[in-house]
């Protein structure tokens, strides 16, 4: 089953976004880079969510960027996951963020394979707070394959 139709099984819907203050995905050369995505989810990791709460919040991210990028690519077919950056909100002595980060990863495994096309290298960081107090923010670099 092509990417495109595994996210739609799963439930993710596509229609085109409005442009807004930035460009939420950008095409350069054979690449799709995407801005930040932030999660509907907010609080502190280590403080009021759980891990598995901001795993929940990862994935939302990673939703969002997959709408991004359809806006920018017309489909999520022919597409290589090559890079996630995950930002975690949390307390100075949480250490769980690549299990929140997983949220985000384990969705472009199950869409673009684990081991193909979302094979991705990945970093996973803590910060002391991010925009809005979301919860969690990632941000995803794809290659267009054709």
């Amino acid at each position: 089953m092509s990417p495109q139709k595994k996210a739609e099984q799963l439930g993710i819907t596509f229609e085109k976004q409005v442009p807004g203050y930035l460009n939420k995905c950008v095409r350069s050369g054979h690449q799709l880079i995407t801005s930040g995505h932030t999660s509907k989810i907010k609080g502190k990791l280590g403080a009021d969510l759980t891990t598995e709460q901001g795993y929940a919040a990862a994935r939302e991210c990673a939703i969002e960027i997959l709408r991004s990028v359809w806006n920018a690519h017309g489909t999520l077919d022919g597409l290589k996951v090559l890079k996630v950056l995950g930002c975690v909100n949390c307390t100075p002595d949480f250490v769980n963020q690549p299990a929140v980060v997983n949220g985000c990863s384990d969705l472009l495994h199950e869409i673009f394979g684990k081991e193909t096309d979302g094979w991705h290298a990945r970093s996973a960081l803590g910060f002391a707070s991010l925009p809005n107090g979301v919860a969690v923010e990632a941000e995803a670099i794809f290659e267009v394959k054709s």
